[in-house]
C-alpha cells in the first residue's frame, strides 16, 4: 500500500475531511488532494507530522510492504459508519415520498395568507361581502390552521427522517456497490431534475403577470384577486424546485457532493440555525405590521423583499468561510 492510499485511509478512520486534515497540518486542502492522488509526496516533515498526528510509526507511512498499521499508541481509533446498500435505497425511498410531503407543507405556508386577503377584499370593496370582523377573523383562523397542517407535516417528517440524521451530522462510508447505484440513478433523475428547475423558473418569473394585469384594470378588488393568483403561480413554481431538489439533495447526500462535502456540513448546519431565526423574526414583523396597520392587503410585500435579503445574507455566509481559508 502506498503513501497515498494509507493517508486516506488513516484520515478516514479518523473521520477527518481533507479540509479538516489541511487545517491540522498547515497546509491547503489542495496540497492534501494531491497527497491522496499520488500527485506529490509530503516533505519529510511533513511525514513525521502526519505520523504523529495519526499515531503511526514513520516505517509504516514510507514503506509499501508494510500493509498493518503500527501504532504509537497515541491515537485512538475512530469507527465510522457504514451505509449499506439496502440502507441507502430506503433512504432514498423515503426521501421520494418524503419530497411530496414537504412540497404540501411549503405549499400550505406560501397559500395561508391567500384566503385572508381575498375575504378582507370581498368584505371592503363587494357590495355584497361580509364584515371587515368577520373577514378578518375567518381569514386569521384559516391562516393559522393552513400554517398548522404545514408544520404538523414538517414535524412529522423530521420524526421519519432521525434514523438519517447521521448523513448530515457525521462522517460515513458507503459499502460496496452502493456508490455505483446513486450515481446510475442520479445519472437517471438529471433530465427530469434539469427539465423541473427550467419550468419552475420560468412559472416564478412569468408569475407576477395577473398582478400586472391587475394594476391595468385599476379595480381594488380584482387587483387582491389576481395577486392572489400571482402567489398561486409562485407557489406552483416552488414546487417544481422543491420536489425533484429534495430528492436530487437525498442522492447528493449518500455521494457526498456540492453542499453535503464533509467539509460544507458545518456550514449547512450554521446556516439552517440561522434561517430558523430569519424566518421567525420576518414571519413576527409581518403579522404585527398586518395586526397595527390593518393593511392585509400590501403588508404582503415584505416576503419578497425578505426573500431578496435572505438570499444576500446566505451569499455574504458562503463567502465569509472562504475567505477565512485564504
Amino acid at each position: 500500500m502506498i503513501l497515498a492510499d494509507k493517508i486516506i485511509r488513516l484520515r478516514k478512520k479518523n473521520g477527518w475531511s481533507q479540509e479538516e486534515l489541511a487545517e491540522k497540518m498547515n497546509v491547503s486542502r489542495q496540497a492534501v488532494a494531491k497527497w491522496e492522488g499520488a500527485q506529490t509526496i509530503p516533505s519529510m516533515e511533513k511525514i513525521l507530522q502526519l505520523g504523529e498526528l495519526f499515531g503511526v510509526t514513520l516505517d509504516y507511512l514510507l514503506k509499501d510492504e508494510w500493509e498493518s498499521e503500527e501504532t504509537t499508541g497515541t491515537v485512538v481509533e475512530t469507527l465510522v459508519r457504514r451505509v449499506t446498500l439496502a440502507e441507502a435505497n430506503e433512504f432514498l425511498a423515503w426521501r421520494e415520498r418524503a419530497s411530496i410531503r414537504i412540497a404540501a407543507g411549503v405549499f400550505l405556508c406560501i397559500l395561508a395568507v391567500v384566503p385572508l386577503l381575498l375575504l378582507a377584499a370581498w368584505a371592503e370593496y363587494s357590495p355584497t361581502g361580509i364584515s371587515e370582523e368577520l373577514a378578518g377573523v375567518g381569514g386569521l383562523m384559516i391562516l393559522l390552521m393552513m400554517v398548522a397542517a404545514a408544520v404538523a407535516i414538517f414535524i412529522f417528517c423530521g420524526f421519519e427522517n432521525r434514523s438519517y440524521e447521521f448523513l448530515d451530522k457525521e462522517f460515513f462510508e458507503t459499502e460496496y456497490g452502493v456508490r455505483g447505484m446513486v450515481q446510475q440513478r442520479q445519472k437517471e433523475y438529471k433530465t427530469t431534475y434539469a427539465r423541473c428547475n427550467v419550468i419552475g423558473a420560468c412559472i416564478c418569473i412569468l408569475s407576477p403577470i395577473p398582478l400586472f394585469l391587475g394594476a391595468l384594470l385599476k379595480n381594488q378588488f380584482y387587483m387582491i384577486v389576481l395577486l392572489a393568483v400571482t402567489l398561486l403561480l409562485v407557489d406552483i413554481g416552488v414546487m417544481f424546485f422543491l420536489v425533484p431538489g429534495v430528492r436530487w439533495a437525498s442522492m447528493e447526500k449518500l455521494l457526498q457532493q456540492g453542499d453535503f462535502q464533509p467539509e460544507e456540513k458545518e456550514k449547512n448546519r450554521t446556516m439552517e440555525s440561522i434561517s430558523g431565526f430569519y424566518w421567525t423574526i420576518v414571519t413576527a414583523i409581518y403579522l404585527a405590521w398586518s395586526f397595527v396597520t390593518g393593511r392585509w392587503g400590501s403588508t404582503w410585500i415584505i416576503w419578497p423583499v425578505a426573500g431578496v435579503l435572505f438570499a444576500g445574507l446566505r451569499v455574504l455566509l458562503d463567502l465569509l468561510p472562504s475567505q477565512k481559508r485564504r
